[in-house]
């Protein structure tokens, strides 16, 4: 299935979603590029429609359905949120599951939403296996975070935007959970550039794909409380997202809780601009030296719900950051 996944699946889900998502900004962060001498630049999908980029992949595949009147899916609140708003877009009933672990701000968000909220076990994981056995026992379409065609396709939209806007773009850093971004990304990025580089970040607290990577198969691995909620969770077996990132990225690399922090602050201080953890780890990568970009290099901020309890705990006041004058390491 994952090779029915192409550049041509890309632009057709770009069409097809195209009026109701919004052509997020790329813009060049002066302060990152003067730290590595490289342009470094920014891609703000934190400012698509329900805070993340997650719209893009739900809107996709609700509109590759026969005309289902509910959906189902698990999320740990930002695919929830694409999917709830891509239902009421179409006029389709949904139903959302996310961990009682999920984040406050998510919840409150998918309550407002219009959405079925379901609330079940301590993790992604828990609420995912809920959430397929719901599908299947409502005779219902059950819509993956990332192990979906339609989904990886959405996804890589985000990759199309970039080249128009950046041609000579050579490295993409992309966060990473299940891979359905990073899939489609890398997908898009090949068919445009096959000598582009993706890479992926996780949290050392949950590090399926790296593991995985590392394993040369899925492995389950332990998943511990994270700053990058929407990154944590293992991925389901035999997701077509594995195959695809053994295809077209490069490694995955881990950061600290500490680093996602200081990318949190980073982007406050310097970019003036609020995400979650999941969004800053490619900043984090950088400003732990786990990847020295080339250039030109653009970072994905995929979303902004964040709780201010967070912001005030971890990202409030002096942390580890770089200085902007002299060498990074």
């Amino acid at each position: 299935m994952a090779t029915d996944i192409s550049l041509a699946a890309v632009r057709a889900a770009a069409k097809r979603i195209g009026a109701s998502v919004v052509r997020t900004p790329l813009e060049r962060s002066l302060d990152l590029s003067e730290l590595y001498g490289v342009d470094v630049w920014l891609k703000f999908e934190c400012f698509q429609l329900t805070g993340s980029f997650k719209l893009r992949g739900a809107l996709n595949a609700l509109m590759l359905l026969d005309a289902p009147a509910q959906v189902v899916t698990a999320s740990a609140g930002n695919h929830g949120l694409g999917v709830a708003r891509a239902a009421a877009l179409l006029g389709v009933g949904s139903t959302v599951v996310v961990p009682k672990t999920a984040s406050q701000v998510k919840v409150d968000a998918l309550l407002q939403s219009g959405a079925e909220l379901v609330l079940v076990g301590d993790t992604y994981d828990d609420a995912e296996a809920a959430a397929i056995r719901l599908a299947h026992e409502r005779g219902l379409p059950f819509i993956s975070a990332y192990n979906d065609v339609a989904v990886i396709a959405g996804g890589g939209t985000v990759a199309l935007e970039v080249f128009e806007d950046l041609p000579g773009v050579r490295e993409l850093v992309v966060p990473a959970g299940g891979g359905g971004l990073l899939s489609g990304m890398g997908i898009a990025a090949h068919g445009l550039d096959p000598e582009a580089r993706v890479y992926g970040v996780q949290s050392e607290a949950s590090p399926a794909l790296h593991a995985a990577l590392d394993a040369g198969r899925l492995v389950p691995v332990q998943v511990l409380d994270s700053l990058a909620d929407g990154l944590a969770g293992n991925v389901e077996a035999g997701s077509m997202t594995f195959e695809l990132i053994q295809r077209h990225v490069a490694r995955v690399e881990l950061v600290s809780e500490q680093a996602i922090a200081d990318a949190m602050h980073w982007l406050l201080v310097h970019e003036r601009v609020v995400v979650e953890g999941s969004a800053a780890v490619g900043v984090a990568a950088l400003l732990e030296r786990k990847i020295v970009p080339v250039g030109p290099i653009v970072l994905v901020l995929t979303g902004r719900n964040v709780a201010r309890t967070v912001l005030q705990e971890y990202v409030h006041g002096p942390v580890r950051i770089p200085s902007l004058r002299g060498d990074p390491g």
